[in-house]
């Protein structure tokens, strides 16, 4: 059984839609960031970094609880627990791990950046609007490039790097972003947003 302490955000949802297409029995813990509980002591004793999501693997290494932090760990961790999402043979578990970081280097720290000057700045900042969104839509850009003729990010497997930067496409109205400008990126995210689990995952915790 895996604990998985999260909250209805791009990070979050990484692991949710993971744990559905692993099939794995998971609980969910639900951490209202908004309510500063990721600050608490007790959650704190879990993840010293006070971000979402994090995982305790009940049944972790040599059969005791393991805690997992950091969204693009957990999506290892689990593909390496259940054998699915990543594969095994060296140059093409890498197509899969280059594309991971570049979402957590990149799609996840700028497109953050993208929503909180458009959306959560108790300013307007036209600098940080203008840099952020230059280089949000440069990024889109790689995307596409590396998807035309080609069903996923890592050639034709499903996997965690597209787990990893499904949340944040999901945000393109955030972002300013019409993916009809990005046609590629549209037929990948539309086929991935039909998958039954990216589904259900996008929906946890149900009462965020």
């Amino acid at each position: 059984m895996i604990d998985l302490y999260t909250w209805k955000t791009s990070n979050g949802r990484k692991a949710s839609i993971m744990l559905e297409e692993i099939g794995l029995p998971y609980t969910v813990h639900p951490i209202p960031i908004g309510q500063d509980v990721q600050f608490t002591p007790e959650y704190i004793a879990i993840n010293p970094n006070s971000k979402i999501p994090a995982i305790v693997d009940q049944d972790g290494p040599g059969g005791k609880p393991y805690t997992v932090i950091e969204s693009g760990a957990i999506l290892m961790y689990l593909a390496e627990k259940s054998g699915k999402l990543m594969p095994s043979e060296m140059a093409a578990r890498y197509e899969v791990i280059q594309w991971l970081m570049f979402q957590m280097g990149g799609v996840g720290p700028i497109f953050g950046q993208v929503h909180h000057f458009e959306r959560a700045a108790k300013e307007d900042i036209p600098y940080g609007k203008k840099r952020y969104g230059t280089e949000c839509r440069r990024l889109y850009g790689v995307m596409d490039k590396r998807l035309e003729g080609r069903g996923f990010f890592a050639n034709e497997q499903y996997s965690i790097a597209d787990i990893a930067v499904l949340p944040w496409v999901a945000r393109h109205e955030w972002q300013l972003v019409d993916l009809n400008d990005y046609p590629n990126v549209k037929r990948w995210y539309d086929s991935l947003m039909a998958r039954p689990a990216v589904q259900k995952g996008m929906e946890i915790p149900a009462d965020a």
